[in-house]
């Protein structure tokens, strides 16, 4: 039951540890960690209350503030130097967003985040870009102040957020309170090992057929379909309308995409600095202990990039009794050369780690998850095609 609606819930019933993480000391921190932190103002503070919404069952939702910065070009504050003093030398003007305003293809943005870090020594951050996020092409980078690498927050930091923003195919509307980024945090290190991941999947299937375990859970592409020329993608069109990122499944797929059919050779050429949605071959669950992430499978099989937004929430796809029942959606650029991908070819691949505490509320329905039970699907802001 909330205080005031819309706002931060009553911790729900359940065993919430009163200090400390959890069950162990080292791992992705959970939501009803997070939500007691929050009420105690530690970790994570906010100018404005943090919405229940927000919180994820294994991250933190973070939202826009009012300015937005048109600047020259990406940049990495360094050691030493904060981004408010960087944005000095590289703004070429600054956008009131309260009531929204369009972020237009091909430029980028600093955005001053409502959050803000208050971190402890062990406790460390990496965000990502959403799920609908990353579907739309939009680029998009955490940094902080002193920092030497895009989406991280070292332990111990406390300082202001801002997020980068660059959207590289659809012009966005975006307002105050919009929400692109996402952020874990995590106390040591607790990516697991592949002799890990292979007794998880023998206790709860982390695939639906046999796992490829090798420095992760190797993900392959589905470029056959289920039936002849079936839909196996989506190539993203130029110069189209705007997304509001905030209105969901009012747009039509068909005004800002081209379907994929699949065909004989089950193969694609990618065209360069083109943007493509396909999808896994494989169906993925997450045990309701554990958190992913989607990295590249190996930047030397092929010129492209795979999947902006990689997190992956604990229980998605997880139907107990039931094989895995997700797939995984990939958001798939070619860099400088036509690149040939094949059905079955690997194209990414899951790091797991633990969570310090299993979650209250996993990824699904019953929150409002978007993507569960997802085979390929363009992100939220457009109507499912007939």
């Amino acid at each position: 039951m909330t205080n005031v609606a819309g706002k931060l819930f009553d911790e729900p019933a359940g065993d919430v540890p009163t200090e400390g993480y959890g069950k162990f000391s080292t791992g992705i921190i959970p939501s009803h960690i997070l939500r007691r932190e929050i009420r105690l103002k530690k970790l994570i503070v906010a100018a404005e209350e943090i919405d229940e919404a927000q919180i994820q069952p294994a991250s933190l939702d973070l939202r826009l503030g009012r300015f937005a910065y048109r600047v020259r070009a990406s940049f990495l504050p360094g050691v030493g130097t904060t981004v408010e003093k960087k944005l000095h030398s590289v703004t070429m003007h600054k956008i009131d967003i309260s009531d929204g305003a369009v972020l237009e293809a091909g430029c980028v943005y600093v955005v001053p985040l409502i959050e803000r870090m208050e971190l402890r020594d062990r406790i460390s951050g990496i965000a990502n870009p959403k799920s609908s996020t990353g579907r739309l092409d939009v680029f998009t980078r955490l940094i902080t102040d002193g920092a030497r690498a895009f989406d991280t927050v070292e332990a111990g930091y406390r300082g202001p957020l801002y997020a980068e923003i660059t959207p590289r195919t659809f012009p966005v509307l975006v307002r105050k309170g919009t929400r692109l980024n996402q952020l874990r945090l995590r106390s040591g290190s607790p990516q697991s090992s592949d002799t890990e991941l292979r007794k998880l999947h023998a206790l709860s299937p982390l695939v639906d057929e046999e796992p490829n375990i090798s420095n992760g859970l190797g993900l392959s592409i589905d470029l056959e379909g289920a039936a002849k020329n079936a839909l196996v993608g989506w190539r993203a069109k130029r110069h189209t309308g705007v997304v509001d990122i905030d209105r969901d499944r009012n747009l039509d797929p068909f005004a800002f995409w081209d379907p994929v059919i699949a065909d004989q050779t089950r193969s694609i050429v990618l065209d360069p600095d083109e943007f493509y949605i396909l999808v896994s071959r494989e169906s993925v669950a997450i045990p309701l202990n554990y958190a992913a992430e989607m990295v590249p499978f190996d930047p030397l099989v092929g010129e492209f990039r795979v999947h902006y937004a990689g997190f992956f929430d604990p229980g998605f796809g997880l139907e107990p009794g039931h094989p895995p029942a997700a797939r995984a959606v990939l958001e798939v650029r070619s860099r400088e050369v036509p690149f040939i991908l094949e059905h079955g070819q690997v194209i990414g691949r899951l790091v797991f780690e633990r969570l310090t505490d299993p979650p209250l509320a996993a990824y699904g329905q019953t929150i409002g998850s978007s993507y569960q039970r997802q085979g390929l699907k363009l992100s939220k802001h457009f109507r499912q095609p007939d």
